[in-house]
């Protein structure tokens, strides 16, 4: 499992950065294990809300927003499926910021098969950040969103806020 910026992805991903991920400013690279396979030979559907989780954990990090003291809560998560993936596969996820809000942030996601040459789901989450007590909703500091909206908009993409 391997997280690439997308600076350095063209020497990471067989000198190929597909075009359906160009606007995304990390790919997360997932190769699929059989393990992950249910009885309809296919990708288990909860297997794609875990790699999102680790991609979303390597979004947050290439922005120093994962330090360990932050302290963020799911509070919704949606996956489309249009394509079944199946063993031996790798997926390529594109991650980046739908809409920043003052205490929350919506993740965007992409999942491209690289046997298929395809976008086969689509995915977003609310994620919202608490003050260290867990209760109470913190906002993102200037200093946070002015990082984030350079990232995304390195790479052609602008946030709603």
């Amino acid at each position: 499992m391997e997280l690439f910026n997308q600076t350095s992805i063209i020497d990471n991903l067989d000198n190929h950065c597909p075009e359906e991920l160009a606007h995304y400013p990390i790919i997360h690279q997932q190769p699929i294990h059989w393990g992950e396979m249910d009885a309809f030979n296919h990708l288990n559907n909860v297997v794609y809300y875990r790699y999102a989780e680790s991609a979303r954990i390597g979004y947050l990090q290439a922005l120093g927003m994962f330090d360990g003291n932050m302290v963020t809560v799911l509070a919704q998560s949606s996956c489309q499926y249009l394509h079944p993936v199946i063993f031996p596969d790798i997926l390529l996820l594109g991650v980046r910021c739908q809409r920043l809000g003052t205490t929350s942030i919506v993740i965007e996601y992409s999942y491209y098969s690289k046997a298929q040459a395809a976008i086969v789901a689509t995915a977003e989450a609310v994620i919202v950040r608490l003050e260290s007590n867990g209760q109470d909703k913190k906002p993102w500091t200037n200093e946070e969103r002015e990082r984030l909206l350079a990232l995304e908009a390195t790479f052609g993409h602008i946030p709603q806020l």
